[in-house]
This record gives C-alpha cells, structure tokens and sequence, in this order.
C-alpha cells in the first residue's frame, strides 16, 4: 500500500488526476465494526501490510467474517496464521485460500511476486522445528519476499550446516529457528553479514521448559546482530525479516 500511496500522490504532482480523485483513492472507511472484531483497513497505508488475522481462539464463522470485511475493502490478500483445518475448510468453501497445513497458515489470494532487496534463509536446528519455520517462510512469501529453507541443519551435525555457507553469506536476512539449548542462532550469527531473527521453539525434553531454554540462549547470543521473537513465534519472525528486507532510504 505504500507504493500505491507514493503512486496515487505522484499523479497529483503530475497533474495527471485531481485533488479530488486523489482523495476518493485514499479516504476510506479507517475500520469496520462487526460485533466481534474491529477489522482494521487502514493498516496497509499505515506499516505497508494488511491486517493479518491471528485464527487460534476464533472460531470458523469469525475467521471468515474478517477475511470477508477486508476483501470487500478491497485487500486481495489476506493472511491467516493459527489457522485450525476445521477452520481452514470452513473458509476454503468460500473463499480462495491455500493452507499450508505443516505451518497453519494460510493465504486468500494469489502470492506476489518477490520483490525484497534480497533473499530470506530460513534454517532449523531440526525436522522438529518445521512447523514453526514453515510459518515464518510462508509468512514471509506471502509479504513479497524470495524464500531459502535450510532445514535440518542443527548444531549436533555442523558440517549440514557449513554445507549452505553460500546462501548462509548472500543472504539478506537470516532466520534461525531451534529449541533444545539454541545454539544454531549463534553459529549463523557468527557466520552472516545480515541480520540474523532468532525464533526459539518448544521443541526439547523436560529442561528445555517448553521453549524457555532456547529463548534464554537466544537472548545472551555472544554473536553480533542477533535479535529474538517470542518462543514458536514464526509469523513474527517471517514478518519483521519481510519489513528488513523491503527497507528503503527515507529522505
């Protein structure tokens, strides 16, 4: 939405439509009140995304009610995370949604063509971790970006790891997703040039406290420029690596 702001201001400037049609382009309704959600339109103009609906805790009809509202607001696509496949059938029969089941997330619409500075590598510890590393990639296609999945690639077995030096060094964000003890953020952070999103999962026996441990090692990283999102938070960390790969120069 950015762009299409910076677009519909450029041809005020240029004279090519009026104040008038500038201003029917961009005044729209700012949200939309449905009893059990306030669905939010004018999030793309504000951050550069539309809203993006979390499913866990809602139910079916509520899913698709939102989705609907920001379709008809004219959001083409519209991304829904902790989506359940009870809840992903319901709206599936009404919309058109693909569900990446590993990952329960799903899209409306049809994906955009990449078009970050670069690519995002997303690498686990383990085959464990998937799941959470499948929602930060498809979160992270479904914003515009080019993906590189490294799974598999744990600290217990280095040498996977340094196997993928190239798209670990030419990468323009990193996301690195482990539980047991977390090291594999720090391996990469000691390797890559870019930022680097530690994503620590509930994957480990009973002292790894449900996620605790990873998030712990995460957050005392002795590697420099690794940040950490919440414990199985793989939308945050798909998201944030989007926003650092579309940064622009701001004058």
């Amino acid at each position: 939405m950015k762009n299409e702001v910076r677009d519909v201001l450029t041809a005020l400037r240029d004279g090519s439509i009026t104040v008038d049609e500038a201003l029917l382009r961009l005044k729209t309704e700012p949200f939309r009140e449905l009893g059990y959600a306030k669905v939010d339109f004018h999030r793309r103009i504000r951050q550069g995304a539309a809203e993006v609906i979390y499913g866990a805790g809602k139910t079916p009809e509520e899913i698709l009610g939102i989705a609907e509202a920001l379709r008809g607001d004219g959001d083409g696509r519209v991304l829904i995370t902790r989506l359940s496949p009870e809840a992903a059938a319901v709206v599936s029969a009404r919309l058109p949604l693909d569900y990446n089941a590993r990952g329960r997330v799903g899209l409306i619409g049809e994906p955009p063509e990449p078009d970050g500075i670069g690519d995002i590598v997303i690498a686990t510890g383990g085959t464990s971790d998937i799941p959470v590393a499948e929602e930060a990639a498809y979160t992270a296609a479904a914003l515009g970006n080019r993906v590189t999945r490294l799974y598999d690639v744990g600290v217990a077995g280095l040498h996977r790891l340094l196997a993928h030096t190239r798209e670990i060094m030419s990468a323009s964000v990193i996301i690195a997703i482990a539980g047991m003890e977390g090291a594999l953020a720090s391996v990469i952070g000691g390797l890559a040039d870019c930022p680097v999103i530690a994503v620590p999962t509930s994957v480990g026996y009973g002292a790894s406290f449900g996620g605790l441990s990873a998030l712990l090692s995460m957050l005392n990283s002795c590697a420099s420029g690794v940040s950490v999102v919440n414990i199985d938070n793989g939308f945050g960390a798909g998201y944030l690596a989007s926003m650092i790969n579309h940064m622009e120069v701001k004058e």
